[in-house]
């Protein structure tokens, strides 16, 4: 078993799970993958219990598969992929999207960072003063932009890009911050996440990345999600000020 876990959450992801697959298992860094499928129609969970076939045996085991009975929010896909590397010997756990948005070149840097003395590394679109983002529409782009500096604004947490969805953990912050009491499920999940590790004295970097929009499959975003950002934020900040955090 490798000290590094790669979490994938997936809900109809049929047309990009065998190249991220392959994307991770053929990185020079072995890095093991955990997918967490939300019981999808399409036939991702069964395409995944195929390839598990090539990349297990008896000695190694990278492959896994976490299956879930229903679609109940990528914050909650995450706690199980959490909860399940937890109970075994992963040090370091990293979270990505299925649709190739984050550059799956980038995890071992993201590893490195939290290896060298990260505790969270955020693959970030913002830092630097740059915005790293192709294929999105301008309305999008300013909302996500935006989001995080009003995410500061409200909690203090100064993160460049704190909705990010491509961030590596050291295992020790995952123990400390709580993941089972977080009830966030979409973008402010995200920042819940990175707030909890700021509220808790963990270090925190960015490490910049480009963020390509998905070119195969449907996003997963909608208004339901940026409204429980927005009013999570205000939320987050009432339960640190009553000592909840």
């Amino acid at each position: 078993m490798s000290q590094f876990l790669v979490i994938i959450p997936t809900y109809n992801e049929i047309e990009n799970i065998e190249l991220m697959v392959n994307a991770v298992m053929g990185l020079e860094k072995k890095i093991d993958l955990l997918v967490v499928d939300d019981n999808s129609p399409d036939g991702t969970a069964q395409k995944v219990e195929e390839l598990m076939q090539s990349f297990n045996n008896d000695s190694m085991k990278r492959l896994h598969l976490l299956k879930r009975t229903e679609k109940n929010g990528l914050g909650t896909a995450y706690i199980a992929g959490f909860n399940w590397a937890l109970v075994r010997s992963y040090q370091y756990i990293c979270e990505m999207d299925c649709d190739f948005s984050h550059p799956v070149n980038k995890l071992p840097t993201l590893f490195s960072e939290c290896e060298n003395g990260a505790d969270v590394c955020v693959g970030s679109r913002y830092c630097n003063g740059l915005v790293n983002v192709i294929n999105w529409p301008m309305g999008r782009l300013m909302m996500s932009y935006y989001a995080s500096k009003y995410v500061t604004f409200i909690t203090g947490l100064k993160i460049a890009d704190s909705t990010a969805g491509f961030v590596c953990y050291r295992r020790t912050v995952l123990e400390k911050i709580g993941i089972n009491n977080i009830r966030f499920r979409g973008y402010a999940f995200q920042i819940e996440m990175k707030y909890r590790s700021f509220c808790s004295g963990f270090k925190i970097v960015e490490h910049p990345i480009i963020f390509t929009d998905r070119i195969a499959g449907n996003s997963k975003m909608s208004t339901k999600i940026f409204r429980e950002a927005l009013f999570g934020v205000v939320e987050l900040k009432i339960k640190r000020i009553l000592g909840r955090i």
